[in-house]
């Protein structure tokens, strides 16, 4: 198993890859958040990328909206769900 600061490297990595974000991953803070007032301002698009992108990279499946709304609010909280193991 991965540990997470590792697993957060990759996530930060993988939102600027995929989201084709203006800034570089070491600018995204830990617990910077994502959607939102005050955050990195991603759309529900964007979640939908990072979704298809946890899967693919991490195997984690985000289950239902209510689940995705609490793994996608911060680099923290999705390496703790890739931790877990479960979406």
């Amino acid at each position: 198993m991965e540990d997470l600061k590792s697993i957060k490297e990759k996530i930060k990595t993988m939102l600027v890859e995929n989201l084709m974000l203006q800034v570089s991953a070491a600018e995204i803070a830990d617990n910077q958040l994502l959607f939102g007032p005050g955050s990195l301002g991603l759309d529900s698009v964007d979640a939908l990328q990072i979704v298809v992108a946890l899967e693919k990279n991490f195997g984690l499946k985000v289950a239902d909206p209510v689940a995705a709304k609490e793994i996608l609010q911060s680099v923290d909280t999705m390496a703790a769900a890739v931790q877990r193991g479960k979406g």
